[in-house]
């Protein structure tokens, strides 16, 4: 047997499994039935079979006091009286003066029974090792004044549960039938049931790449979590192939210019015999390899920063406060080679946030490049910590250039650049500066600098959880 048969064999059937759970109960109730039955059925039979014997009991009183002459039982009445088919019965006559005048004298009533005068007492008690059921009755002697007499009938219990089987017998096929209609009822339903999932699972076979919504039309209700779990996983689907189709027109976009500069250059270099050429030639292929490899890097970084929101594990509780002055601390030797100040002010105290530490860090490298890109040599760029009522605030901010109102409103668009600026960049720094601030549910604030001179980018995050 293939193993993909093994599988579908140790796979469980959702039909199996609710039959099964079904059925058990319905066995159970059926034993419970049936247990109930036989107790209400013996019951019944104790009341007819006391009822009877009481009876008998009178009736034997009532021989004795008038068909018996001499006070005696005569043999054939003690014969039908201890008749059993597989067994016998009992009865007992004492007198108070004479003892006993006929029958087992092991069937003497308890003291103390007639306490309501001589109405029939019903009691259980047991002679060679049988348990019987006695009826007993007190009058007065006929024959006698002042003599009482105790009539006694006892019969064994086989009589009794012998009818009480019967009847759950009789009781039992009527039961097992009505079970069995049950199950095969809920065997319909069940099936019945199964079957609304078939429209939903047909349109699910019959999808190709139609990741739209099933919707809640016409979904049983208890589908309804797993339809709904079934469309935000296409929800998750669709982001995550717009951001790959994103990610593919975003490389082709921006990797045109490089890879067509490439080839015009390398062709200049095999062209040409003269050292000048070709070395202006690579210096130019050089620059565009940078160039190439940093857009690269900026797009997978702004793809990273584009993901889903927070999962388990992907935060953790973050210092500010002791974070930004140690990534600033890299930095300082790049911003010396670009003759740049760059510095840090913040407070001595915590500054927690809820973060993630490499995507902050990404942040403010993008942050920190962009001033060393666009202030200018001289300049002084400034990295700053403080507080906003509750909220933290990471600014950093040069004193060159800047950037003209008019296009304030436009940094942390996809690929905008000032118009007028000569460095060069893929107009992506600010964009996955925007994105990871939308990660940690900060927001991203874009102003001029210090006596309206340069630029002025501030990350305002909300406190951590619990502070």
């Amino acid at each position: 047997m293939s193993q993909r048969l093994r599988w579908r064999h140790a796979r469980q059937s959702l039909r199996k499994r609710l039959l099964t759970t079904l059925l058990v109960p319905l066995t159970a109730l059926l034993l419970l039935n049936s247990l109930i039955t036989y107790v209400g059925a013996l019951i019944y039979a104790n009341h007819v079979h006391d009822v009877n014997l009481v009876n008998d009991t009178l009736t034997l009183a009532q021989l004795m006091a008038d068909k018996s002459p001499d006070g005696l039982v005569t043999p054939q009445a003690q014969f039908l009286l201890e008749y059993e088919p597989e067994g016998r019965n009992y009865f007992s006559v004492f007198s108070e003066h004479h003892g006993l005048i006929a029958g087992n004298p092991a069937l003497k009533p308890p003291s103390g029974l007639f306490t309501d005068g001589h109405a029939p007492q019903r009691y259980d008690v047991r002679i060679e090792r049988h348990a019987l059921r006695a009826a007993s009755i007190q009058m007065r002697n006929p024959r006698e004044p002042g003599d009482q007499l105790e009539v006694t009938i006892a019969e064994t219990l086989r009589d009794r549960h012998l009818e009480a089987r019967q009847i759950l017998l009789l009781s039992i096929p009527a039961q097992a039938l009505l079970i069995i209609a049950a199950f095969l009822l809920v065997w319909l339903g069940v099936s019945t049931s199964l079957r609304q999932l078939e429209p939903l699972t047909n349109q699910l076979a019959n999808r190709e790449h139609d990741l739209a919504p099933i919707g809640d039309a016409e979904v049983p209700v208890e589908i309804l979590p797993l339809t709904r779990t079934i469309d935000g996983l296409f929800a998750r689907l669709r982001g995550m192939l717009a951001l790959h189709e994103r990610f593919i027109a975003d490389a082709a976009h921006q990797l045109r210019t490089p890879l067509a500069g490439l080839s015009v250059h390398a062709d200049r270099a095999q062209a040409t015999a003269d050292p000048a050429t070709i070395k202006d030639a690579l210096n130019h292929i050089q620059r565009l390899i940078l160039r190439a490899n940093r857009t690269s890097s900026q797009l997978l970084a702004l793809t990273r920063a584009q993901t889903a929101g927070h999962e388990a594990g992907d935060t953790e509780r973050l210092d500010l406060a002791m974070l930004v002055p140690e990534l600033v601390s890299q930095r300082v030797h790049e911003a010396l080679v670009a003759d740049i100040d760059l510095g840090y002010e913040g407070p001595t105290g915590p500054l927690l946030v809820d973060g993630d530490r490499h995507r902050l860090q990404e942040m403010l490298d993008n942050l920190i490049d962009n001033g060393l890109r666009y202030a200018g040599r001289g300049s002084v760029m400034t990295v700053s910590l403080d507080r906003e009522d509750k909220h933290i605030c990471l600014a950093v901010e040069d004193n060159g250039p800047g950037v003209p109102p008019a296009w304030i409103e436009r940094l942390g668009e996809r690929f905008f650049r000032v118009p007028g600026s000569e460095e060069q960049g893929s107009g992506l720094g600010l964009a996955i500066v925007q994105r990871i601030a939308e990660w940690h549910a900060a927001r991203v604030r874009y102003r001029s600098g210090n006596n309206g001179r340069g630029l002025r980018v501030e990350i305002v995050f909300p406190p951590a959880h619990g502070t």
